[in-house]
């Protein structure tokens, strides 16, 4: 059992770390001489996240540096010393940041009222500031492939916007590029990897436990999709990645209004008067009956 648990923990590790390794190469996250700030919550997302990006830095072609930063909230009963000593045994460089966000929340937001983007505001000013004063080229956000997609929804069932969350991005004050490296990491793989590293992980009163909170809600809705229809999350995630604005209704990013015909085919043409046809998969009519990708990869091997 010992044997089979390691087999399957170092195959779980070669996967996400190649998944942040494309990620990285696909959206050229990192770059020669970077100093990357890994921000730490002490959550097992951002764990992994340092943990892998530690690891590609070891082996990596190119030179890059690593900083983790956790900013201290001031949060009740915060176990203070759990970070410290835990980046100091694994010999890496950070920094703690204390700053009260916690009581400015708790004074400015009402009872049963949702605190995050308050406080998610105070952080990010606070760790822009502490990236410059680092000299930080890159600051590293541990949010995965799920955090993506549950922000997808968000937009557009409470915010009427078809956004999501971009693996790279230039900062809102312009200073800074922001970039998420667990952009194809599944969040129930980094929840493994956390159990398997045994990372001291640090629970957030803060945000986690609202009982309102819309995220959760969307995460949930998710869950049940990933549970009843295995693969759906996948193809809802390639879909980001394949856009076709001239089939959106967005006039300000796609000129409908100058279509005009033309003598040869047209690149954002298509059928006008056919129902969209989507062909089942190659590997649903080859291995009828398996569900699961896992069930349908061991009966293609057999």
């Amino acid at each position: 059992m010992l044997k089979k648990q390691l087999y399957n923990g170092n195959k779980l590790q070669k996967r996400l770390r190649r998944l942040v390794g494309t990620a990285i190469a696909d959206f050229n996250m990192i770059e020669p001489g970077d100093k990357v700030m890994v921000c730490l919550s002490g959550g097992k997302d951002s764990y992994a996240l340092l943990d892998i990006l530690r690891n590609l830095q070891a082996h990596a072609p190119l030179a890059f540096e690593l900083i983790a930063v956790n900013l201290d909230q001031k949060q009740p009963g915060f176990p203070e010393q759990v970070l410290p000593e835990y980046l100091t045994r694994i010999g890496m460089p950070f920094r703690i940041v204390e700053q009260d966000t916690y009581s400015v929340v708790k004074r400015v937001i009402a009872e049963g009222k949702t605190t995050c983007s308050l406080c998610s505001r105070l952080r990010r000013g606070v760790l822009y500031r502490v990236a410059g004063e680092l000299g930080a080229t890159k600051i590293a956000l541990g949010h995965h492939r799920d955090d993506i997609l549950e922000t997808l929804f968000l937009n557009m069932f409470y915010g009427g916007k078809l956004k999501a969350m971009p693996p790279k991005l230039v900062s809102d004050d312009g200073k800074h590029i922001v970039i998420r490296p667990l952009a194809y990491c599944k969040e129930k793989d980094l929840a493994e990897y956390a159990a398997l590293a045994d990372f001291p992980i640090i629970p957030c009163n803060l945000c986690g436990s609202q009982p309102n909170l819309q995220r959760q809600v969307i995460k949930e809705m998710l869950q049940q999709w990933d549970k009843k229809f295995p693969g759906r999350l996948e193809t809802m995630f390639r879909s980001l990645q394949n856009i076709q604005l001239s089939h959106l209704c967005d006039t300000s990013r796609y000129d409908f209004g100058n279509l005009k015909i033309q003598d040869q085919p047209f690149l954002d043409g298509d059928t006008a008067f056919d129902e969209e046809i989507f062909e089942p998969n190659i590997e649903e009519i080859l291995l009828p009956g398996i569900k699961t990708p896992e069930e349908r990869r061991i009966a293609s091997e057999n």
